[in-house]
């Protein structure tokens, strides 16, 4: 299939050395919009539908939520270090990284649609249905898809400037899809109107699936691999994926990258998943469509704010000295939020505070990562970048199931009930004081002691000291093989 990508129709529509706006804005900014509002609405919203709409909750005693995703990761883990090493010798016109983005176009929508047509049959085909359409999309559909488009960065330009804008301009799609579409909108428009029915739950994930595959070929026709085509100049000897794969975990810059994001992204996992049940169990009621709004619009100023200010700053300072600056504000601000949980207006000023912190992570981490990459290219001669990506990606889809394992069971282990209907048809929507405290620790308490892990590591990520000298040391060494 991938000799297909050897013809000139599947050919970039970039075709300047330098990055232009339409790049920027069709490859980075609008391209991703559908693939990652997929995946925003079910990181977010997937455990409610299993949990509330199907009622799976009751399987296995409640332990079926807890195990199925946490086992389903070790299939993610060997198809993540599958993809790494058919990324890396993929010799293509189109790049080695860009024809997976196209591949996995159709299979996030398939994946998307089948995770939420679950038959009304027997527990036996609804758990088959789950645990297949549930792999299909995060073990392969979106792992295809996220390892391709994260590398996209590393790949378009050596140039830091450039890369860090396209690093804002990624980062810009994500807020726009988590922080504005599924954590504003959802929540005061669409929830409560689709609530438990699963008809519309079904339509709601189909379309958004559907939308996801024309904005996904954007941005495999508006990126271009220019480090990739570099490498194309010159005899690039054959490397063994087991010789990238020590340059990369013996590389102790590189460990504390991979670490970082590991604590980064539980975090944030375990956060997105509780917020809301947090706005309806704790500082709000059962979908009452104001509490979660609010807390995303506290959410989304900083963001918005980020999108001018967080760049021109990391110019200034340093990727890492901003990351800092901001970890000192996340961990002040989830401290204050942590303390005072059901306070609408100090949990409010707390969620700003430690929004504002988390900007120079959000939009600058990608940027820091490419900049890993070149490292270990100066380091030991030879790129690395599919053996490192499915190490990122690992981390990233297994993190999500274990996750939401670990959610199920701070949830289940407390004592959470699913809303229902009573007798006389009132919705009955309220949880015992051990599982408001479980779901307070899963939104805030959790994010505040990563944070302070966080802020340690980044002391340790100074790879930014010297890089530009390394980067020209790697275009000499290009320019004798030429």
């Amino acid at each position: 299939m991938l000799t297909l990508f050897q013809s000139r129709r599947f050919d970039s529509k970039v075709d300047s050395s330098e990055i232009s706006k339409k790049e920027q804005i069709l490859g980075y900014l609008l391209g991703p919009a559908g693939a990652l509002l997929l995946n925003a609405v079910l990181a977010t919203y997937l455990n409610v539908y299993y949990t509330d709409v199907l009622g799976l909750t009751s399987v296995w005693n409640g332990s079926f939520l807890v195990v199925f995703p946490i086992v389903s990761k070790l299939l993610d883990v060997v198809i993540n270090i599958a993809m790494g090493y058919w990324i890396d010798r993929t010799k293509t016109r189109q790049g080695k990284a860009r024809p997976w983005l196209f591949i996995s176009a159709p299979l996030l929508v398939i994946s998307g649609v089948l995770l939420v047509v679950v038959p009304q049959a027997s527990t036996a085909v609804q758990v088959i249905w789950v645990v297949f359409s549930y792999n299909l999309y995060y073990a392969l559909s979106f792992t295809m898809f996220n390892m391709s488009h994260n590398l996209m960065v590393p790949l378009s330009t050596r140039n830091s400037v450039q890369r860090g804008k396209l690093s804002v301009f990624n980062q810009i799609t994500t807020v726009m899809m988590t922080g504005i579409l599924v954590a504003l909108v959802f929540p005061m428009i669409i929830m409560p109107v689709i609530g438990l029915d699963k008809h519309l739950w079904i339509t709601l994930i189909c379309g958004i699936s559907i939308i996801a595959l024309p904005l996904t070929l954007l941005e495999y026709y508006y990126t271009k691999e220019r480090v990739t085509e570099e490498e194309a100049l010159q005899f690039v000897e054959k490397i063994p994926y087991k010789k990238q794969l020590i340059a990369i975990v013996t590389d102790r810059l590189m460990l504390v990258t991979f670490i970082f994001f590991l604590f980064f992204t539980v975090g944030s996992l375990i956060k997105n998943m509780s917020l809301v049940y947090y706005s309806n169990y704790v500082l709000g009621t059962y979908n009452d469509g104001v509490t979660q709004m609010m807390i995303s619009v506290i959410g989304g100023i900083p963001m918005g704010i980020g999108i001018i200010a967080v760049w021109p700053i990391a110019k200034k300072i340093g990727k890492r000295n901003a990351m800092l600056a901001g970890a000192f504000l996340f961990i002040a601000g989830g401290m204050v939020c942590w303390l005072f949980p059901t306070n609408v207006p100090i949990f409010l000023t707390g969620q700003f505070i430690k929004n504002i912190g988390a900007l120079p992570i959000s939009y600058v981490f990608m940027a820091l990562f490419a900049d890993m990459l070149d490292h270990i290219e100066w380091k030991h001669k030879f790129r690395c970048d599919g053996v490192a990506i499915s190490i990122y990606n690992i981390i990233a889809v297994t993190m999500s199931g274990i996750c939401t394992g670990i959610f199920n069971a701070l949830l289940a282990s407390s004592g959470y009930v699913a809303p229902y209907y009573n007798s006389t048809g009132k919705l009955v929507a309220v949880q015992s004081e051990p599982v408001r405290d479980a779901i307070t620790f899963g939104f805030v308490g959790l994010e505040t002691v990563t944070g302070i892990i966080l802020f340690g590591l980044l002391l340790l990520m100074n790879v930014e000291k010297g890089i530009a000298n390394k980067q020209e040391q790697i275009r000499s060494r290009q320019e004798k093989v030429i």
